[in-house]
């Protein structure tokens, strides 16, 4: 482990006693919902862990330390401050600058597979963006799970993006899919994009077995398990596509381009769905955490 690297008592402990612990991101905190309902948040992710009997490993970089578990003032100044958006490329800078920033789901993964956790827990995946053939705009996420393993819990990515090509890079990175409980892949705010998986697992159980057989087998890649939402919870499909479409009008009308389009999709998405959007990015987020949960618990059981 790197020495720059700091993982509070709390988790270090778990995992010398192989006790279940599942990392969480901090700029879904930090960036991606509003204050105060953030800190809430932060506080509610861990809780759903603690209940379950697993640890909780938030992590972000605060005064130049990348930190893999929080303690509640950690908490409080990723929900409170002004923090950068840090991503793998930004590490050494906060760190060689002693600077702080809120953790992609890039920037988690790398950290939170530096201090020996297996089992990560996010909203939605980033992607390639729609446009990406000129842009190059593609979420750095996905090369990261390419050298990196750890198995991340998401609902799949955003609808903003482009799914096909973000199913087919996972593929060429030889980055495993495995939807849980179902065969299609889903796209954040729906249980359903459209785009089959090749394959489905039933349960926590399966997922685990999946974990030690990619290790046996020596491959050193991440795992990505799709989550839909419940059905219950999902946004309603014909509302979702009308707020979507509004979206990419006003995007045009707005000459909003490259790596622009998207902070302004999902902002204009929030404002027209009049919240809705955002108590189901909540939702999801809930559900991903207890799923990752039971994954990492499962995983805490294995024999490796």
């Amino acid at each position: 482990m790197s020495t720059l690297l700091k993982r509070s008592d709390e988790v270090a402990a778990a995992l010398a006693d192989r006790r279940p612990v599942v990392a969480l991101e901090s700029t879904i905190i930090s960036h991606g919902l509003p204050r105060p309902r953030n800190h809430g948040a932060a506080i509610e992710f861990e809780t759903i862990l603690r209940d379950a009997g697993v640890t909780p490993a938030t992590v972000a970089v605060l005064d130049g330390v990348p930190r893999v578990g929080l303690d509640a003032d950690g908490v409080r100044r990723i929900a409170e401050e002004e923090l950068s958006k840090a991503s793998v490329r930004d590490l050494p800078v906060l760190a060689g600058t002693g600077a702080s920033g809120a953790t992609t789901v890039a920037a988690t993964a790398h950290l939170a597979a530096k201090a020996g956790i297996r089992v990560f827990a996010t909203g939605g995946l980033g992607g390639v963006h729609r446009g990406a053939s000129e842009t190059f705009d593609e979420s750095a996420d996905l090369s990261t799970l390419a050298v990196t393993p750890i198995t991340v819990v998401s609902a799949g990515v955003k609808s903003v993006l482009d799914i096909a090509a973000t199913l087919e890079r996972l593929e060429t990175l030889s980055v495993p899919v495995l939807g849980y409980g179902t065969r299609a892949f889903p796209s954040f705010w729906l249980r359903e994009s459209g785009f089959e998986l090749d394959w489905s697992v039933a349960g926590a159980a399966e997922v685990a077995a999946v974990m030690r057989a990619h290790d046996q087998l020596g491959h050193r890649q991440g795992i990505v398990v799709a989550n839909p939402i419940p059905a219950e919870q999902q946004w309603d499909p014909a509302e979702h596509d009308r707020v979507l479409a509004e979206a990419f009008a006003a995007a045009d009308a707005a000459g909003v381009r490259g790596k622009a389009v998207t902070p302004f999709l999902l902002g204009f998405i929030v404002d027209a769905s009049g919240g809705r959007s955002l108590e189901v990015n909540l939702d999801l987020a809930r559900n991903n955490v207890r799923v990752a949960g039971a994954i990492a618990t499962e995983w805490s059981r294995m024999d490796v």
